[in-house]
């Protein structure tokens, strides 16, 4: 946009969950306190993870950087989202726009792939218990690590470079709570069929590669538990893998709801979609990965008491 020989950032605006004027403060004091409770949570976990030695396994590993995910993007997403309910000042510039879409990429697609390691790092547990210590070495796991950081920041840049980079004209109103692929593809001038078939294709690699590999490593994990040679200590095993499986059933539902299928038909349900994976995912994931955990319980329990009695 050219103006007086000069060129002009463009400006968007973000419609929000709802334009309802009364609902507004209701839904700030929901989502800010379902934040606090997000961050409470997985940095609580984290920290519990990182001062407890018990702890210091691959399945937790993982679990710390998963909940590091969980923080950073929720943070890309809420706070904005806040601030607009709250103080209903909905703009933000196009290189905001572009950040919050590109991290929140991010982070979303790393946390598949490290959902992928935890499945395999359980199924390695469970099935392979004497060659575990081997197949998930520390090595093994920084690599694992490595792998989904990489494979996430070049689909991010993918993801942002297909939706951002042809022109935008008209009013610039994104109808959702965050830049979103989608909604702002709707505003752009230019054809975006191939940005959406490019997006289509990576967001069908990234989602369904990782999910038949958690399919694949909870299925056997639940077969070895529920077989007649099963140890005592499977039973566990059944109890963690099926949480885990209705936790990850909702995170990649609604993630394939939104990306897997034909832009036309996109509408109102997607910001409900959304905050599933946005708001609500990341404030559970605490407790149905890490406090159902008898490990965890028992780490907890033990640090209360170590400060209960330095009071």
């Amino acid at each position: 946009l050219a103006m007086g020989g000069n060129f002009t950032e463009p400006i968007f605006i973000l419609l929000g969950i709802t334009d309802t004027p009364w609902a507004q403060i209701p839904l700030f004091g929901l989502f800010l306190l379902i934040y606090i409770i997000t961050l409470a949570g997985n940095v609580g976990l984290m920290l519990l993870v990182w001062v407890t030695p018990s702890l210091h396994t691959p399945m937790y590993f993982f679990l710390t950087h998963f909940s590091l995910a969980d923080v950073c993007y929720s943070t890309v997403i809420s706070p904005k989202m806040l601030t607009d309910l709250l103080f209903g000042n909905k703009t933000i510039s196009f290189a905001g726009c572009v950040a919050q879409f590109h991290l929140f990429a991010l982070f979303a697609t790393a946390e598949c792939h490290l959902l992928a390691a935890m499945a395999y790092d359980r199924h390695a547990a469970v099935c392979h218990p004497l060659r575990y210590a081997a197949a998930m070495s520390p090595r093994a796991c920084w690599q694992l690590l490595a792998w989904s950081y990489l494979a996430a920041s070049l689909s991010a840049l993918a993801y942002t470079s297909c939706t951002f980079g042809g022109s935008f004209c008209g009013p610039r109103r994104i109808d959702h709570f965050f830049c979103d692929a989608g909604p702002v593809l709707r505003l752009a001038c230019s054809d975006t069929r191939g940005s959406e078939a490019a997006i289509f294709a990576l967001a069908a690699a990234n989602g369904l590669g990782t999910g038949l590999l958690i399919l694949l490593s909870y299925g056997l994990v639940l077969r070895a538990a529920l077989g007649p040679r099963s140890a005592p200590g499977r039973a566990g095993a059944f109890r963690t893998c099926a949480s885990h499986l209705g936790s990850v059933s909702v995170f990649y539902g609604s993630l394939f709801f939104m990306y897997l299928q034909p832009a036309s038909r996109h509408g109102s349900r997607d910001k409900v979609a959304s905050v599933f994976y946005t708001v609500l995912s990341p404030m559970l994931n605490p407790f149905i990965y890490g406090l159902r955990n008898t490990e965890v319980k028992a780490a907890l329990g033990k640090c209360g008491r170590r400060v209960l009695n330095r009071c």
